[in-house]
């Protein structure tokens, strides 16, 4: 009985012992096995880990890398600033160069010595209508003197200082212009009248031939007057006629675009010569 017990005992260990070499060959050996119980372990922590470090990892790396795109942006925005400066210079530019071209584009600065200067100070009212200019007594520049601008009179000079002068717009209340149109038989005086009204003219006799609307009036030149001849004023822009009476008015705009002045010509002409 016991030898029998001692042989199923023996049988069973083989067994046993069998299955567990079998086992352990099948996986890997000894070691194999115990790394494989090792990961199933720590696998899962590691995995935990992991999923909580490469958010936190991603978070970082955008900290950095918005710092590179906001060093980026500043740059562009440096870059973009320079070049809106490149161009706005370029276009001051192209309007300086337009208005010198204007400024010279009247006949009497041909035949009359001119200085060119440019506008420092504009100060229109509806009364009063005058501008600085940087330019004066030692540019040979003197009370009285005619100022144009773009093809047609802007004022006259009314004071002057050692390096600037004030003109007085020719829409200005105060200013009075002797003038001639048609053949040039028919003298009037254009009156300002503020700086958003147009040019006046009044007491035409019926006598003498309307101007057509879009006429030119310019200086008459006549002796004593304060403007050489031949500078054009402004142009007619309608009639007005009252039935029965023995005179006529016109209204002018004035050909020389006063509201966009940046540089005008000082006519080196003189009403006393």
């Amino acid at each position: 009985m016991a030898s029998d017990r001692s042989r199923r005992r023996l049988f069973f260990t083989g067994v046993v012992g069998t299955l567990i070499i079998v086992t352990i060959y099948v996986s890997g050996g000894v070691v194999a096995g115990v790394r494989g119980v090792a990961h199933g372990v720590v696998y899962p922590f590691a995995w935990a880990s992991d999923f909580v470090a490469r958010p936190l990892g991603h978070v970082f790396a955008g900290i950095v890398n918005y710092s590179d795109v906001e060093a980026q942006n500043q740059k562009l925005r440096y870059l973009l600033g320079q070049a809106t400066l490149r161009e706005n210079e370029n276009a001051l530019a192209a309007q300086r160069l337009a208005a010198l071209v204007q400024a010279v584009h009247v006949p009497v600065a041909a035949t009359l010595g001119t200085v060119i200067a440019q506008v420092t100070v504009i100060s229109p009212t509806n009364f009063s209508a005058t501008v600085t200019i940087d330019k004066g007594q030692n540019q040979g520049i003197m009370d009285g003197m005619p100022v144009v601008a773009d093809g047609g009179l802007a004022g006259r000079v009314i004071a002057t200082t050692s390096n600037s002068a004030t003109v007085r717009l020719i829409t200005d209340t105060g200013s009075v212009v002797g003038a001639t149109f048609g053949n040039g038989a028919t003298p009037v005086l254009i009156s300002g009248e503020g700086v958003n009204n147009s040019l006046n003219v009044s007491s035409i006799p019926d006598t003498a031939a309307a101007p057509s609307v879009g006429s030119l009036m310019s200086t008459n030149g006549l002796q004593g007057g304060l403007f050489p001849p031949g500078i054009a004023v402004g142009r007619v822009t309608r009639l007005l006629i009252s039935p029965g009476a023995s005179s006529y008015a016109v209204a002018l705009a004035p050909t020389a675009n006063l509201n966009t002045l940046a540089y005008v010509d000082v006519v080196l002409w003189e009403p006393s010569t």
